[in-house]
């Protein structure tokens, strides 16, 4: 089956009867039609999920609307080059950053633009790098947050406005700009503090169906990316997926209906594969999948990043979607896929002409996932979970404001640079780690979250581990940079069937940064979510670990991959040496 229109090819073999069967349902049941009318029934009967569901639809028509704000953005562009910016940081979280880190990491920045750093962590090193890398009092600070409350960019607001403040004085403000929902908290301190601008953006769009408001196109323009091509590319896949189209010809249902019934038969784990040019997409994909579907025990978890094997090392509870990129040339790339096909794994096919295209895939994948929530009737508008770990982060929080320390409990082994927690206690890091493995079933998922500062060098060796773990373990993994992943793949990890093991990893900061009006730092601010995520996960009877790589980071790491590739040393026969039970 082939979409012309949306340049998208299923090769789905035998599954390609039940899909036609799906998209039968669909098609009966007026789907395509029903969504454009924003008709909550489609994902749930009770009143209180209709009533959020119907205030979080406006993302099927927001390319039209900010059609008519390409003149301010790009007014806005020569106001601040005008007034002497020369770089600006973007500070957000989850649904609030991911589409200008994608943009920053896709897009070159041409002369006539502002090049923007995309700040999403509160890992100190990486909030000092940063102000080391600027020129802080040229720089012009955007805080973006929905809710306006938002703990991690109203903390980098503050910190960064404290040293605008010592520059400039009662001008600090100048030098911010505010991404938010109308009658916000945040709204009121950059009235309070006269910031440059406040952009409103719209409130009946959830976080994470956000790129192409306020959110994605503020920084996009400001980088001088084609912000009216962009918009016409989103609007081209919206007509393509529209009320009138045939179901089988509207490439967003399409492959929803593909997605939503390989899940219902065990291919619930999508691995997305693409050229390193575009990588940056695979971060959106993972938050829109994972935070749409992940709650009452069903979803599909998105994996991206994870390092390509040969089709032998993949289970069958895999689906592949490879999104090619015209005019790369990925040879490697496009022989693995040609084998999965072989191989018998299911494959999806995307092409897209040029990086401009990132827009009309934001839409595509958009309404692809509200099909798969109607699929697996689940709301794939709330993310119910998320809040668990900001909430344990708090009760920690403020246990540190009133006792000066953070509760953290004694680990259960040390060996070497780590130290290791856990449920049960070992002899060494070898039999701890090795128990632990054992308690993988089929169809599980193993999760690395790496509370640790974000480089290349550090990157290269979690992929390392990561892909040791999946060829061991014949397991789906992921890997991802906290606390970014607690607004994404966060909500799956609690919300979304029992079937992942995590391994948690801290390290000690290498330095440190106050955090202004507050009695912690950056450092404790991020080791408590990591250990309220940690809670949260133990809450919901998930199968967690923690590992402490102490100082200096890379020599932990080593350690780390040491102790994983003995506790998974091969036996004669080939097959791991785990205990049973």
């Amino acid at each position: 089956m082939k979409e012309v229109s949306g340049r998208q090819v299923l090769n789905i073999g035998v599954y390609m009867s039940a899909v036609r069967d799906r998209m039968r349902d669909l098609e009966d049941g007026q789907f395509t039609a029903r969504l454009w009318r924003k008709d909550p029934s489609l994902w749930k009967k009770d009143p209180e999920n209709q009533a959020v569901i119907r205030e979080a639809m406006g993302w099927l028509q927001v390319a039209g609307k900010m059609e008519e704000t390409k003149g301010e953005l790009s007014n806005f562009l020569a106001e601040v080059k005008a007034a002497g910016f020369r770089h600006a940081v973007h500070m957000g979280m989850g649904g609030s950053s991911l589409a200008p880190l994608i943009f920053q990491r896709t897009f070159p920045t041409p002369p006539e633009a502002i090049p923007i750093t995309v700040l999403d962590t509160t890992d100190p090193a990486t909030i000092l790098g940063i102000e080391r890398q600027v020129p802080v009092g040229e720089t012009l600070f955007i805080v973006a947050s929905k809710s306006g409350t938002t703990a991690e960019p109203l903390a980098f607001a503050e910190y960064f406005y404290a040293k605008i403040r010592a520059l400039k004085g009662e001008r600090a403000g100048e030098n911010f700009v505010a991404i938010t929902d109308p009658v916000t908290a945040l709204v009121q301190l950059a009235e309070e503090r006269r910031f440059r601008r406040i952009f409103l953006s719209c409130p009946d769009i959830g976080g994470r169906y956000s790129a192409l408001t306020h959110f994605g196109l503020v920084p996009a323009a400001l980088m001088g990316a084609e912000v009216g091509e962009l918009l016409a590319r989103a609007l081209r896949m919206g007509h393509a997926c529209g009320p009138f189209v045939p179901l089988r010809e509207n490439p967003g249902v399409v492959l929803g209906a593909v997605i939503g019934e390989l899940a219902l038969r065990g291919r619930d784990k999508i691995t997305f594969l693409m050229p390193e040019s575009i990588a940056s997409l695979g971060l959106w994909l993972e938050q829109l999948l994972a935070e749409s579907t992940g709650k009452e025990g069903k979803g599909v978890l998105p994996l991206a990043g994870e390092p390509p094997g040969t089709p032998s090392v993949y289970g069958e509870d895999r689906l592949f979607v490879h999104i090619r990129l015209k005019g790369e040339n990925e040879e490697a790339l496009d022989g693995l896929v040609g084998n999965l096909r072989k191989a018998g794994h299911p494959v999806i096919t995307i092409q897209m002409e040029d990086r401009l295209d990132l827009a009309q895939e934001f839409f595509r994948w958009e309404i692809a996932t509200a099909t798969v929530g109607a699929i697996l009737r689940i709301n794939p508008f709330d993310q119910p979970n998320v809040q668990e770990s900001k909430d344990n982060t708090n009760r920690l929080l403020r246990e540190v404001r009133q006792s000066g320390k953070l509760p953290e409990p004694p680990p259960i082994l040390s060996e070497g640079p780590l130290r290791f927690y856990g449920p049960e206690r070992a002899q060494g890091s070898r039999d701890f780690l090795k128990s632990f493995f054992a308690r993988t079933r089929p169809g599980d998922y193993f999760a690395l979250q790496a509370y640790l500062p974000e480089k290349p060098s550090t990157t290269e060796s979690l992929q390392g581990i990561q892909q040791l773990l999946r060829d061991r373990l014949s397991l789906a993994t992921t890997m991802g940079y906290g606390p970014r992943f607690l607004h994404s793949t966060g909500q799956f990890h609690k919300g979304g069937p029992n079937t992942g093991l995590f391994l948690q990893l801290t390290a000690d900061d290498s330095e440190d940064a106050p955090l202004p009006n507050a009695s912690y730092t950056f450092g404790v601010f991020k080791r408590a979510q990591a250990l309220g995520d940690l809670q949260a996960l133990e809450k919901h009877g998930r199968r967690v670990i923690r590992v402490h790589l102490g100082l200096p980071l890379h020599k932990g790491l080593e350690a780390l991959a040491r102790a994983v590739e003995a506790a998974l040393e091969r036996s004669p026969r080939g097959g791991p040496v785990l205990p049973r039970g």
